[in-house]
């Protein structure tokens, strides 16, 4: 969850909604039209800009973690920056006691400053666009393809295999050499550097049979809602859902989540399923308005989220009530589905729900990520640092901020299903929105076991482990890969 102030270095109330772009106001209700996207630019390094040596940025980064982090007793007294050679390996140093206690699973961490705008405004990256999913056996599947991006234009979408991956045919290596080899980051770095250009020869495999496609990376803007499948009205047996894919909390994804709504309520939707088995998380304002559109029954003095700093920085705590907005819809039920890629603002989303539907809503897949806190932005402009510092906790009205371990023991009921990739998305055939159907229409599940288990392996795999699938992520991601995880 991102939170943050446009227009100055250090901000604490508007969250996020991309410097440049979005009104910039704490609990903005109106359409804003993103401003285009920021051209990212090359990371200053220490000889280009005064201000901007290594020891300069080690210690603005220490600083404003001593005045922000929401954790500050575990920081330690003093911690020679010397050894470190990176701001990004000292920032972890300084946050391992936290992270050690599951509190700050790196979610304290620096970034680009333009990098991060242009995914914030409007899902600016770079890459093939897709999102990749490894197996307990070490088989790499593509789990789901972007619209505009060069892998569903090469033909590769959910359920398709990536055998084999090389810079030509003659230096294809496979997924399990690459593997035995150097793991998770053999296949990283057999994908390539994220950067448009970069180009690689896959040998895949679907229904069509086994084939070589060479694909490019390229840039894209990511789609919160997808064209294909993202928005739905699905006939249940003579009953009308509404379903619901978010991918990302970003600034465009206020239209398209408002066009989605506004069409379930014309259609008389009272009964949806909000699938976020992937959606890493994103801007707060965005999950609030969300809210909002699921809140035509809210009064405008019901909490829907409340979010608390450290006591030196109590007076930036801040309690947001419902706002119904005109393309609002009132569901007496609703199914989640999540996964262990559903974190943050996603996870803020289902716990806001929870005082008010009850056993009305269901958490379906697999338990979730288990991140209730938030970041703010704090930037160090000559250098393109932006230091993202976990300083608040979010919590429902009901006073939940405990999920560390994921929602599954917070949500009244759940309902285990896997995630099944045979399907595409949105296609009621597929297992989890089988099982979300057939929650919203009254039938039995079977509930989400060992959350501890899984909690215990999110821990150790980092963002996006679910039970069934790790979501492939490289171990320093980028902004984009960050909120989207799996995404290259």
């Amino acid at each position: 969850m991102k939170h943050s102030r446009c227009g100055v270095a250090l901000s604490v109330l508007a969250l996020l909604s991309a410097c440049g772009g979005g009104d910039g106001s704490v609990f903005g209700g109106s359409v804003t039209t993103p401003a285009p996207s920021p051209t990212p630019t090359p990371t200053p390094t220490p000889t280009e800009t005064a201000g901007c040596s290594l020891r300069e940025r080690q210690d603005w980064a220490a600083a404003q973690l001593d005045e922000w982090y929401l954790f500050p007793e575990t920081l330690p007294a003093r911690l020679d920056p010397t050894p470190y050679a990176s701001v990004d390996a000292y920032v972890d140093a300084l946050t391992a006691t936290a992270r050690a206690q599951g509190r700050d699973r790196f979610f304290t961490y620096r970034t680009s400053i333009a990098e991060e705008d242009a995914y914030y405004d409007a899902g600016s990256s770079a890459g093939y666009g897709f999102r990749l999913g490894l197996t307990g056996d070490g088989r790499l599947f593509v789990i789901e393809a972007f619209e505009g991006a060069p892998a569903l234009a090469a033909g590769l979408d959910r359920g398709t295999e990536i055998v084999a991956i090389g810079t030509s045919t003659g230096t294809l290596r496979t997924v399990a050499s690459l593997m035995s080899a150097g793991g998770t980051d053999a296949l990283d770095e057999a994908l390539g550097a994220t950067a448009a250009g970069t180009r690689r020869v896959m040998q895949v495999r679907d229904a069509s049979g086994t084939r070589n496609v060479t694909v490019a990376m390229a840039d894209f803007e990511l789609q919160p809602v997808s064209n294909r499948y993202g928005a739905k009205v699905l006939n249940d047996g003579g009953r009308r859902v509404g379903y619901l894919n978010l991918r990302t909390f970003i600034n465009t994804a206020d239209p398209q989540l408002r066009q989605a709504f506004a069409s379930f309520r014309a259609q008389g939707v009272t009964e949806l399923v909000v699938d976020l088995r992937y959606n890493g998380g994103g801007l707060i304002s965005i999950a609030e308005l969300m809210g909002d559109l699921m809140g035509a029954n809210r009064r405008t003095n019901e909490v829907f989220t409340k979010v608390s700093f450290r006591p030196s920085k109590s007076a930036n705590d801040e309690s947001r009530t419902f706002a119904p907005q005109p393309q609002s819809i009132a569901p007496t039920r609703v199914a989640f589905i999540g996964t262990g890629g559903t974190a943050s603002a996603s996870e803020m989303v289902i716990n806001g729900f929870v005082p008010y539907l009850g056993t009305g809503m269901a958490l379906v897949g697999t338990n979730t990520y288990g991140k209730p806190v938030g970041q703010v932005a704090l930037d160090r402009s000559a250098c393109d640092d932006r230091l993202r510092v976990v300083a608040l906790a979010v919590q429902n009205a009901d006073g939940n901020a405990n999920y560390y371990n994921g929602l599954a023991n917070t949500v009244p009921a759940t309902c285990e299903a896997p995630d099944d990739i045979g399907y595409p998305l949105g296609d009621p055939r597929e297992a989890s929105l089988r099982q979300a159907l057939d929650f919203l229409a009254g039938r039995s599940c079977s509930p989400i076991l060992g959350m501890a288990a899984t909690a215990s392996r999110q821990r150790t795999a980092g963002l996006g482990r679910a039970p069934e699938r790790q979501l492939l992520r490289p171990s320093r991601p980028t902004p984009a890969q960050r909120e989207v995880p799996g995404l290259f």
